[in-house]
């Protein structure tokens, strides 16, 4: 199973939205609590149950490039079992 992570530029960000129209697991939201320097409500991250799977939708639609997702794939791995993390976009 994948689960994702993403990090937002949140001072490019110009509060489109979306981005939070895209992400089908409902993850990312706007902020209601603070505003970036340009005075927009920049898109924040809410994951508390991991349902992220780092589709990479939302940094695809976002015109601005304020996102970068990265996913952590959980497969057999060699003698070290590491899991590997990537940018996905």
């Amino acid at each position: 199973m994948a689960h994702g992570h993403v990090n937002i530029d949140q001072e490019r960000f110009k509060g489109c939205a979306l981005c939070t129209e895209a992400c089908v697991p409902g993850v990312l939201v706007m902020a209601a609590d603070r505003f970036n320097a340009r005075g927009y409500r920049p898109a924040t991250l809410l994951d508390p149950d991991g349902r992220c799977t780092g589709c990479g939708l939302c940094a695809l639609t976002c015109p601005d490039v304020c996102l970068t997702v990265y996913r952590t794939v959980s497969a057999p791995a060699p003698a070290g079992g590491r899991l590997v993390q990537r940018p996905v976009a």
